[in-house]
């Protein structure tokens, strides 16, 4: 809808340079299209994650920047929202413009006159070993709507699982997760094994007859009574929470590894339990069977917190693609075949007439009295049908109740069919799909364990009190001294070590070679940090000294 938009979606350069410096009408990048998308929306949009489209985009992207800064130094071009509240990098998020959202993250100009467009500023460099401070403007989710918000919650976003593994966004999820993650997280499993153990020795210690029971003026049975009121809490806790979480991570389908597994057990987890407690109150005694039902579901829950561990939570990620993918389409198919196969066996056999007959009806085993003969169930009843055909499947089937019946053969034909469909190939595609599961998910369970831990560090945040959210809080305050004069802004420390350009900095080091060994730091002098904070952390531990010695023009190094 705007030409300089235009100009700069087609790749044109020249245009947008002569728009934007026209001296009879200026193009201004701050004006917006219908959907609110200024000039900088527009190339986010058409970005495509190839590698000349990101080539193209980003040098655009970069000289309008530029022109924009020279026209109007203090109008920040990137802090403008379209019409959904995204500002260039939130969209570039919330669509998956991979290249495009890790240039801006990373964006570093050296020129002083630019230097204040930057997301990205060296604080020091010495060979391998780089020391940055990144930009925490709509990064952090100490803001709201913030890009680890959109990337975490985002259950549509593709390639979020790489987005998330961008510097800084790594490495501040990790900062996160030592300060106050781990210690929250460990806290919250420690109340769930309490709950855990309260709630068996509950169910264990039932009582007989017909709920509800009475309270007895007995010190055990305020321990039971207690016992029930703590289990009831927790397990409306869980699907309260649950509730709220699936409400704002809205998982589909295709994302319900990611985004809402867990969610579902623990909402499932609660709905029983509700389910249980009012059948208790209501004197019906099918209570127990939900309640045990909770109490399995429970402890399978348990699983949950082995995010907490990277070998544990890659372990559980593998276990839940196996069951969400493998064993969902296996139990479908050989559902089918069961209830085929045995529907076919009970029309099939005519059973001679029985000599006795149980006592009770409908049930497989009964108590007789003395006088009276036990009875075996045949095939002629469905539920022991289904029963010992599954055993057929795992290997544990009886066939020599079958001698008897008529149209034996026609049993044996469907019952070596069933196995050699079950037994034989159901089973064996089973373990094939499994081991091609765990070799193609080595690296992606990683990525997705990464992600699951970002929503549960997201999550206890957002439960923090704001005295402690803010205390808590990721980065420092900076003064960067830039071109616009106080330029204060909360930025967040990075060290990387890449040996790939290690000899490429090495000029930039002024160091004596009589020294036998030696530190070297070096700070921007554009750099003052706030009196007070992060003191120490400038002298940065990069794992150890690096020492240089010089002898014949022999240069060894080591961390």
């Amino acid at each position: 809808e705007l030409p300089l938009s235009l100009a700069a979606c087609t790749n044109q350069p020249d245009m947008v340079d002569y728009l934007m410096n026209n001296k009879y009408q200026q193009a201004d990048a701050k004006l917006t299209d219908s959907q609110g998308n200024t000039v900088l929306h527009t190339l986010v949009v058409v970005a495509d994650n190839s590698k000349e489209n990101t080539e193209f985009i980003t040098d655009i992207y970069d000289l309008i920047l530029k022109n924009n800064a020279q026209l109007h130094p203090k109008v920040k071009l990137e802090d403008i929202e379209n019409n959904k509240g995204l500002t260039p990098l939130k969209l570039a998020a919330k669509t998956g413009k991979l290249g495009l959202f890790s240039h801006i993250l990373k964006r570093e100009f050296q020129e002083h006159h630019t230097k204040h467009l930057s997301r990205k500023f060296t604080e020091w460099v010495y060979g391998p070993v780089h020391s940055s401070l990144y930009d925490l403007a709509s990064i952090d989710s100490f803001e709201k709507n913030s890009v680890l918000e959109i990337l975490t919650y985002g259950t549509d976003i593709p390639n979020r699982h790489e987005m998330l593994e961008t510097e800084p966004l790594s490495r501040l999820l990790d900062e996160k997760w030592k300060r106050f993650g781990s210690k929250m997280f460990l806290f919250n499993f420690l109340g769930y094994v309490v709950y855990l153990v309260v709630f068996t020795a509950v169910a264990y210690n039932k009582k007989n007859g017909a709920p509800p029971f009475p309270i007895e003026d007995d010190w055990m049975d305020y321990l039971y009574v207690s016992g029930q009121g703590l289990i009831t809490l927790a397990n409306i806790y869980f699907f309260f929470i649950a509730i709220v979480e699936m409400k704002r991570k809205r998982p589909k389908m295709e994302t319900l590894l990611v985004d809402g597994y867990y969610e579902i057990l623990f909402f499932s987890q609660g709905l029983m339990f509700m389910v249980s407690a009012g059948l208790y109150l209501w004197g019906q005694p099918a209570y127990l069977g939900f309640l045990v039902l909770v109490l399995a579901l429970s402890w399978v829950n348990v699983l949950y917190y082995s995010r907490g561990y990277k070998n544990m939570g890659i372990y559980s990620v593998m276990i839940q693609k196996m069951i969400l993918s493998d064993i969902l389409r296996f139990l479908f198919v050989y559902v089918v075949f069961l209830f085929g196969f045995s529907a076919a066996v009970v029309s099939l056999l005519i059973e001679p007439p029985a000599k006795n007959k149980t006592i009770t009806k409908g049930r497989l085993y009964a108590v007789l009295s003395a006088d009276e003969e036990c009875v075996k169930p045949s095939f002629r009843s469905i539920d022991y049908t289904i029963l010992q055909l599954f055993k057929f499947t795992i290997g544990m089937g009886d066939m020599e109740f079958t001698q008897e019946y008529q149209y034996g053969a026609v049993f044996y034909l469907l019952l070596i069919f069933y196995i050699i469909l079950t037994y034989i190939l159901l089973l064996n595609m089973l373990i094939a799909l499994m081991n091609r599961t765990v070799e193609k998910l080595t690296m992606e369970t990683t990525s997705i364990w990464k992600l699951q831990r970002a929503g549960t560090i997201l999550d206890m945040e957002k439960r923090l009190p704001c005295c402690l959210k803010m205390r808590l809080r990721s980065g420092v305050e900076i003064n960067l001294g830039t071109a616009l004069g106080d330029d204060r802004r909360r930025c967040f420390r990075v060290e990387e070590v890449n040996w790939n350009k290690w000899n490429t900095n090495l000029t930039k080091i002024n160091e004596d070679p009589d020294f036998t060994a030696c530190i070297v730091y070096s700070t921007s002098s554009f750099f003052e940090a706030e009196a007070g904070l992060d003191k120490g952390r400038e002298s940065t531990t990069i794992g150890a000294a690096i020492a240089i010695f010089c002898t014949d023009c022999q240069l060894q190094m080591w961390l």
